[in-house]
C-alpha cells in the first residue's frame, strides 16, 4: 500500500475508533498539536466535552511505555492526563482534553511566581516517588549521547567546524566534568524536559505531558529544565529565587536535595549540560528533519552559558572553547 493510501487507511481507523469510543457515530476530529514524534494528538469535534485521540500507530510506537509511566505518576499523585478508553494493540486511546494554552503560553512576569511555585509543587510529588528497579537510569550511556548530539550536530554539522586538537581536549575535558558531576548527585526521578511546554496549567495542576522518558537521574536536572527554559528566559536573580523554593520544598519533602550552595552548583551544571545538548538536538531538527525554526532560539543558550559557566573555574576549558571558537563562528554565522 501506497503512503497516502497508508495514511488514509490510519485516518478512517482513527475516525471510526474514536467514534465507537466517544459513542457518538457523527463526531469528528481535527489535529490538535504536531511535533510528538511518531505519535499524533487529535481532539475530537461534535463531542461534549471534548476529548484528545492519541495515535501511536503500530510498529512505529507503542503506547505501553507511555501509560506504565503515566499509570506510575498518577499512583504518586502527579496530575497526569486522564485515560477513558485504550485499544493498545491498535495505538489509539482516548484521553481528557486539558485545554489548549500550555504553561508556556500563559506564563508572564506577573504570573510567573504562582505558576512557578505550583510547578515546582508537582515536581517535588513527581521527584518523591518510589521507582521500579527496571526503570532506565540517566547514566554514563545517555550522557554520552547528550554529549556527541552537540559535537556532531551543532559544532560539526551546523558551524562547520573541525576543532583542533586542543579545543577538542577543552570540549572533551569539560563534557567529562560535566558528566561527573550529574552522575554524582543524588537520583530522583527525572523527567528530562520538565519545562512550560509540557505542562498544562489547570486547577488542579499543573498537569504533566510528554513523561513518556522518565528515568532515574540527577536531582538538579529537572528543577533547572523548569527554570532556564529553552523557550522562555528569566532574570538571573528570579531563577536563583526559584531554585532557592525548590530547595526549601524539596528539603520538606525529604527528597536527597544536598546542602543550598551544593544543589545550586549542581542545578548550574545540570543546566549547562542540558544547554549543550538542546543545541545539539536544535541543529538535528534543523539540518536533518527540516524544522529550522528551532534554531532561532540559539542565543538563548549563549546567554545562559555566559552567565554560568564564567562561575567555575572547572568549567574554564568550556568557557576557552566557547570564546575562542565557537561564539565567533556563531557570530560570522548568523552576520552572514
Amino acid at each position: 500500500m501506497s503512503e497516502p493510501a497508508t495514511h488514509d487507511a490510519r485516518a478512517a481507523q482513527r475516525l471510526a475508533w474514536a467514534r465507537a469510543a466517544l459513542q457518538q457515530p457523527d463526531a469528528g476530529l481535527e489535529r490538535a498539536s504536531t511535533d510528538a514524534g511518531l505519535r499524533s494528538y487529535w481532539r475530537t469535534l461534535g463531542a461534549t466535552p471534548s476529548r484528545i485521540v492519541m495515535d501511536a500507530p503500530p510498529g512505529q510506537e507503542d503506547v505501553r511505555p507511555w501509560l506504565r509511566i503515566r499509570d506510575l505518576l498518577e499512583a504518586g499523585g502527579v496530575r497526569v492526563p486522564q485515560v477513558l478508553a485504550r485499544d493498545v494493540d491498535v495505538g489509539f486511546l482516548l484521553l481528557e482534553d486539558l485545554g489548549g494554552p500550555t504553561l508556556a503560553q500563559v506564563i508572564d512576569a506577573g504570573n510567573a511566581d504562582a505558576h512557578m511555585a505550583a510547578a515546582i509543587a508537582q515536581l517535588v510529588r513527581l521527584q518523591s516517588i518510589p521507582l521500579p528497579a527496571d526503570i532506565p537510569v540517566f547514566g554514563e550511556a545517555l550522557l554520552q549521547r547528550d554529549a556527541s548530539l552537540f559535537e556532531e550536530w551543532f559544532v560539526r554539522r551546523h558551524l562547520g567546524l573541525e576543532l583542533d586538537c586542543g579545543d577538542a581536549e577543552r570540549l572533551q575535558l569539560a563534557q567529562r566534568r560535566l558528566m561527573d558531576n550529574l552522575l554524582a548527585q543524588p537520583r530522583v526521578p527525572v523527567h528530562r524536559d520538565y519545562m512550560p511546554r509540557n505542562l498544562m496549567p489547570i486547577e488542579d495542576g499543573p498537569a504533566v505531558l510528554d513523561f513518556q522518558d522518565l528515568v532515574l537521574g540527577p536531582i538538579g536536572y529537572d528543577p533547572v529544565s523548569l527554570l532556564r527554559d529553552a523557550f522562555l528566559s528569566w532574570p538571573e536573580a528570579r531563577v536563583e529565587g526559584w531554585l532557592r523554593h525548590y530547595h526549601a520544598r524539596a528539603a520538606a519533602a525529604g527528597l536527597p536535595v544536598p546542602v543550598l550552595d551544593v544543589f545550586l552548583r549542581d542545578a548550574d551544571w545540570c543546566g549547562v549540560q542540558r544547554h549543550l545538548k538542546i543545541l545539539g538536538i536544535f541543529a538535528r531538527l534543523h539540518h536533518r528533519d527540516g524544522k529550522p525554526r528551532y534554531l532561532a532560539d540559539a542565543p538563548r543558550f549563549f546567554a545562559y552559558l555566559d552567565a554560568v559557566v564564567p562561575k567555575y573555574r572547572e568549567l574554564d576549558p568550556l568557557r576557552e572553547l566557547l570564546e575562542r571558537t565557537l561564539k565567533p563562528a556563531f557570530a560570522k554565522m548568523a552576520a552572514a
